[in-house]
C-alpha cells in the first residue's frame, strides 16, 4: 500500500516514531504513541495497525542492542522464552487477519492494567515466590511461560502495550526489574519478527510510512535502552507502573 502524503507528514510520523522506539526501550508501550498517530495522518485502522507493528521493528533491535551487558548470562532463558514468543506472536498475527477484533479489544485494556498492578508490587511477590520450591531451584515458574506466551499472542495483535505487559509479568516472575525489561526487548523483538513477516506478507502496510518510521524507530530504541540502563530500579518502577496505568486509561476510552 503506497500512498501520496506531504513531507509535513512524513516528518511528523518520523518524529513519534523515535520517540515510540525510546518509550518501548525504557517501560514498553510506544505503539500506542506511533498508532493514534498514524489513524490521525489519514490510514485506516488496521492499516495503521500494521504498520505500527512492522515500523517498531528495528526499534526492538536497537533496543535488544543497547541491552547487551544486561542480557549476558541468559542465553538459555532467552531461548525458551523465545520459543514461546514466536509461537504466541504467530498466532496473534494470523488471529488479526482473520479474526474481528471487538471482542478482544475489550479484553487489552483489562490486561495492561493488570500488568501494571503486578509490577506496582513486584517487590513483595518477588520475595514471597523466591520461597518457593521453584525460586530456589532457580528454575522459571511454570506460569511465567503461559504469560509470556499469552502475551505475545497479545503483542501480535495489536502490539500496543506489550512490553508493559511483559516486564510486568517478567518482573514478577524474575524477582529483578533491570533484567525483566532487558529481555522484554528481545520478546517484544521475536513478536514483532514474527509480525513483520506476517503482515509484510499478507497485511495493508503502508510502505511509504514505515520507510521513514522503521529506521527512526531504531534510532529511538538505542537512545532509550541507554537510558534505562542508567536509571534506578525504583523511578523506573514507578514511571512503568504509571505509563501502564495512563495506557490503560487510553484504552477503556478508545473502546
Amino acid at each position: 500500500m503506497i500512498e501520496a502524503v506531504s513531507a509535513g507528514q512524513l516528518g511528523l510520523a518520523a518524529m513519534v516514531a523515535v520517540v515510540a522506539g525510546a518509550i518501548n526501550s525504557i517501560a514498553g508501550g510506544g505503539s500506542l504513541v506511533l498508532f493514534p498517530t498514524l489513524v490521525g495522518l489519514g490510514l485506516p485502522t488496521v492499516a495503521a495497525n500494521v504498520t505500527n507493528s512492522v515500523s517498531q521493528w528495528p526499534g526492538y533491535l536497537g533496543g535488544v542492542v543497547g541491552f547487551r551487558s544486561a542480557l549476558a548470562g541468559q542465553g538459555r532463558r532467552i531461548l525458551a522464552l523465545s520459543g514461546l514468543a514466536l509461537a504466541g506472536g504467530a498466532a496473534g498475527s494470523v488471529l488479526l487477519l482473520t479474526t474481528p477484533s471487538d471482542a478482544f479489544d475489550l479484553v487489552v485494556p483489562v490486561l495492561v492494567l493488570l500488568a501494571s498492578l503486578l509490577l506496582a508490587v513486584q517487590p513483595l511477590l518477588a520475595r514471597r515466590l523466591s520461597r518457593s520450591p521453584a525460586g530456589t531451584a532457580g528454575r522459571d515458574p511454570v506460569w511465567l511461560s503461559v504469560a509470556v506466551f499469552t502475551g505475545c499472542v497479545y503483542g501480535g495483535y495489536f502490539g500496543g502495550a506489550l512490553g508493559v505487559i511483559l516486564v510486568g509479568v517478567l518482573g514478577l516472575g524474575l524477582g529483578e526489574l533491570h533484567l525483566a525489561n532487558a529481555i522484554k526487548t528481545v520478546l517484544s523483538l521475536v513478536t514483532a519478527t514474527v509480525a513483520a513477516v506476517v503482515f509484510g506478507l499478507f497485511g495493508p502496510v503502508s510502505w511509504t510510512y514505515l520507510a521513514v518510521c522503521a529506521p527512526a524507530s531504531l534510532l529511538g530504541g538505542v537512545v532509550g535502552a541507554r537510558i534505562a540502563t542508567r536509571l534506578p530500579a525504583t523511578p523506573l518502577r514507578v514511571f512503568i507502573v504509571a505509563f501502564g496505568v495512563a495506557v490503560s486509561a487510553f484504552l477503556f476510552l478508545r473502546g
